[in-house]
């Protein structure tokens, strides 16, 4: 009888520590991915977007296919990449600016939330990225990418001067809109 109660009793522990680990388990992170696409539809890369151990959200782009030389890279504030317009992409609306601070990564007043060092891109059409967004996140609060319209992941023709806020070519003076991504939920 001592033998049966003692084995009912551990088996009651093993049972319940099992239990307690999986309801303190933490849950998968949060990630994102994106392709990015130029105004004709064409697959020109893509990017894998996850939160960074020391805070913020981690861009790994990979591109191919580009102008040679280096780009301005951002996060827009719109989950929208519609490019068969005269204004390529205008749907993925402004940068990401939850704090409502100037642009550019230099800029003494800055910077945009989804401001990112620029892209550069090889002789032979291939570039990548690996940058930390510090001050979004992909869930959460205001700084949230993963809000109720979305984000998205601009690359411009010219490379962006990190200083300036507005100019005839937009922030950073970066120029046209050549490809763009949604930011989708994996």
């Amino acid at each position: 009888m001592f033998r049966f109660a003692h084995s009912l009793l551990l088996a009651a522990a093993l049972f319940t520590t099992n239990c307690s680990r999986a309801t303190t388990t933490d849950p998968t992170p949060t990630t994102g991915v994106a392709t990015l696409r130029d105004a004709s539809g064409r697959t020109v890369g893509t990017a894998a977007i996850t939160e960074a151990p020391e805070g913020g959200v981690r861009f790994r782009v990979q591109v191919t296919g580009l102008t040679p030389g280096s780009h301005g890279i951002h996060i827009h504030a719109v989950g929208a990449c519609d490019g068969a317009t005269a204004t390529a992409f205008s749907s993925a609306g402004g940068h990401f600016n939850p704090h409502g601070r100037q642009h550019g990564r230099l800029n003494p007043e800055g910077s945009h939330g989804g401001d990112l060092p620029n892209l550069v891109v090889a002789a032979g059409g291939s570039g990548t990225l690996d940058a930390v967004a510090k001050t979004v996140t992909l869930d959460g609060a205001q700084t949230a990418l993963f809000d109720a319209d979305g984000s998205a992941i601009v690359v411009h023709a010219n490379p962006d001067d990190e200083r300036t806020d507005t100019g005839p070519a937009g922030p950073g003076n970066s120029g046209a809109r050549v490809a763009c991504g949604v930011i989708e939920r994996r």
